[in-house]
């Protein structure tokens, strides 16, 4: 068992406490999750992933999929059989479910499938173009000078506005 004392992080870090907090949860809740049903995690592109979990015996109107915040939640319900049946043998689980996803900031779900058993849930990474790097492109020169020089230029052109406005009222 792994006990990851965090309270360090909590006293010298400014503004990573979501961070620690992430990680405290993601201790505790990897241990409290059944490991039913098993599920994959895929990179399938440079920003794309898909989770593929095998439900076998659910159908799509047993299965919800709900996407809240940064959390990813995947759970079947099957509904309480009416007859009673009587197996020799019960293998196939088809019990209740409901799995937990913690997904990474703008990642979001743009399609799920039910296909052979597996419930596909493709992911993928969206960075808004205000947060993609940009290149700053530097000028040549002293920047006190061109700051004067910008300084002139808009005072002349409004002093030529103003000589403009003028002429057009006389």
């Amino acid at each position: 068992m792994r006990n990851l004392d965090l309270s360090p992080l909590y006293r010298s870090a400014i503004g990573f406490d979501r961070l620690a907090s992430l990680l405290d949860n993601m201790t505790t809740t990897e241990q409290n999750q059944p490991a039913y049903p098993p599920y994959n995690i895929e990179l399938t592109g440079e920003d794309a992933y898909r989770i593929s979990m095998a439900v076998a015996g659910f159908d799509e109107s047993e299965l919800d999929i709900q996407m809240e915040q940064n959390r990813l939640t995947v759970s079947g319900k099957k509904p309480v059989e009416e007859g009673k049946r009587n197996f020799l043998h019960r293998g196939i689980a088809a019990r209740n479910f409901e799995r937990r996803f913690q997904l990474a900031d703008h990642v979001r779900v743009t399609d799920a499938q039910l296909a052979n058993g597996l419930l596909h849930i493709e992911l993928v990474r969206e960075i808004p173009e205000a947060m993609k790097p940009r290149k700053i492109e530097i000028s040549s020169g002293n920047l006190l000078q061109s700051k004067q020089a910008e300084d002139r230029s808009e005072a002349g052109v409004s002093g030529v506005k103003a000589d403009a406005g003028r002429d057009q009222a006389a």
